[in-house]
């Protein structure tokens, strides 16, 4: 995969545009770091990336969510306290 900066970005727009056309996608830099990936998509498969994106974003997310339950020592409980900090949590709410 290619990187390219936010100042190129910026600047050459139309060197990263025609460079995106043969790369596929970029990743946008900023001090180095990525910040950024560009796709390209056209008319037609707009809806089918836009959907992939969500969807591996959703992926993401509970990923990060397992990894931190794990973490914490929550992925043992049992369905018993699973239940009581149900709840207790619906009682907070009360």
């Amino acid at each position: 995969m290619k990187f390219i900066s936010a100042r190129d970005l910026r600047l050459k727009s139309g060197e990263v545009w025609k460079k995106l056309k043969s790369e596929g996608d970029l990743v946008v830099t900023s001090n180095g770091k990525p910040v950024a990936v560009l796709s390209d998509v056209g008319e037609e498969n707009l809806e089918m990336q836009l959907k992939a994106l969500r969807r591996a974003r959703a992926e993401l997310a509970v990923n990060e969510i397992q990894q931190r339950s794990s973490e914490k020592g929550l992925d043992n409980i049992n369905p018993e306290e699973i239940e009581a900090e149900i709840k207790a949590a619906r009682e907070k709410r009360s």
